[in-house]
């Protein structure tokens, strides 16, 4: 278990062909979301997961990308909807853009990375020209039994030309935890260059990587989180490809993530805010390479300290168990060396991950009945994300005396 810093070459930036520098490894991974069953164990896909930054753009990227169709295949199990909190977001996002964008009879919004459709369940109950767009048929199909339209397909410009020779071009392209998957991004510009009005915005949200740094928030380098975006490495980015970054908004989903507006150059004024966060991030210098260097350190002290706890438990007779069988999840135990011997089961309320073993440790998912079944001692907070919602939910669990494992930013009992 070491993150270590590295300073060999590395492949060029994804985004701008500049120099990338490693600066943490946290070796052999799984696929994050796929949950084994039993016998296929020693099926498993497994690669590098190594992140460095852009000495030119800034862009913090994975060196080595696992195949898209390795991650989002049909039976993907993530779905948004089993959280009362990304319930909630999406819907006020939907409202948000019904009343300032969506406005005309005809209006089409487009998402991309629909999974269950949260965010256009909303738009279609108000009547709002809506396509989802998703790889994967598991999640397409329960988008659809609530209404959702929905193209079983990867977004690129392909997909995009298509969509708009049967439905026409849309006033609104929007995506949530989504584009910083997709390795190839060049083809999602392109996609949305293809489909967007000219007076259209191009609206996504995912994960900040300063509130990554600052938080230590760890496990939130996994597979399919290819790119961590700054505000400054999205600002180039976007330029790089024809838009223009017109406004950004701090949110605290997930822990702390960005919600980016992308419009084509001129077509909207840019807002305060893009040039206001860039020059923080120079202040907090999160383009330079000393800061993640610093970060992977922490990585170290954070996984020593969580296999020490569980540990020292196990031999006082402790019963820990996991909550939240979370992609993040996946980077922790096999990071860690955590397996069923030191956490026997993870409970989950997700049917498709239920019976089936975590991806490399192997620790098996129970369902969520469990966890009271009888209570353990301690339980290790995967979701910490959603730390209110579970903790206000289970309160019956500490009432009983138990207690709850985090591990960010630090190691601690709560």
């Amino acid at each position: 278990m070491n993150s270590r810093e590295l300073v060999s070459a590395a492949p060029a930036c994804r985004i701008c062909a500049g120099p990338v520098r490693e600066w943490v490894d946290l070796g052999r991974q799984p696929v994050s979301n796929a949950f084994l069953r039993p016998r296929d164990v020693g099926a498993e896909r497994f690669f590098r997961l190594a992140v460095g930054i852009c000495a030119d753009c800034a862009m913090v990227q994975q060196l080595e990308a696992m195949p898209t169709d390795h991650m989002f295949r049909a039976d993907y199990p993530y779905r948004s909807s089993t959280s009362d909190g990304l319930r909630r977001h999406f819907e006020a996002v939907a409202g948000r853009l019904r009343d300032t964008e969506l406005t005309g009879p005809g209006d089409l919004v487009v998402e991309i990375g629909c999974n269950d459709g949260l965010l256009l369940r909303t738009l279609g109950a108000a009547g709002v020209r809506h396509l989802g767009v998703d790889p994967s048929a598991g999640a397409a199909q329960a988008a659809t039994a609530h209404g959702v339209e929905v193209r079983v397909d990867f977004f690129d410009e392909r997909s995009a030309t298509a969509i708009r020779a049967e439905r026409g071009p849309a006033k609104v392209v929007f995506s949530a935890n989504t584009i910083s998957h997709i390795a190839d991004i060049d083809e999602v510009f392109r996609g949305v260059d293809r489909l967007l009005t000219p007076d259209g915005i191009f609206v996504f949200e995912d994960r900040y990587v300063a509130d990554i740094v600052e938080y230590a928030y760890f496990d939130q380098i996994y597979d399919e989180h290819f790119y961590l975006f700054s505000v400054r490495a999205v600002d180039a980015m976007v330029a790089r490809f024809g838009f223009e970054l017109v406004d950004v908004e701090h949110i605290p989903i997930h822990g702390g993530s960005l919600r980016y507006t992308v419009a084509r150059p001129g077509a909207r004024p840019r807002r305060p805010s893009v040039a206001r966060m860039i020059d923080d991030e120079a202040r907090y210098g999160l383009g330079e390479h000393d800061t993640y260097a610093r970060f992977g350190r922490q990585i170290d002290r954070i996984g020593a300290d969580l296999v020490a706890l569980l540990t020292d438990l196990r031999g006082a007779g402790r019963r820990v168990v996991g909550y939240g069988a979370t992609s993040k999840s996946a980077t922790v135990t096999n990071y860690c060396g955590i397996g069923p011997d030191l956490v026997p089961y993870i409970c989950d309320t997700t049917p498709e991950k239920q019976g089936r073993l975590s991806p490399g440790a192997h620790i098996p998912v129970r369902p969520h009945e469990a966890f009271a079944d009888p209570y353990p001692d301690y339980a290790l907070l995967f979701a910490w994300n959603h730390a209110e919602e579970i903790m206000a939910k289970e309160r019956r669990f500490v009432e009983q005396g138990g207690r709850w494992i985090l591990y960010v930013p630090h190691v601690h009992i709560v």
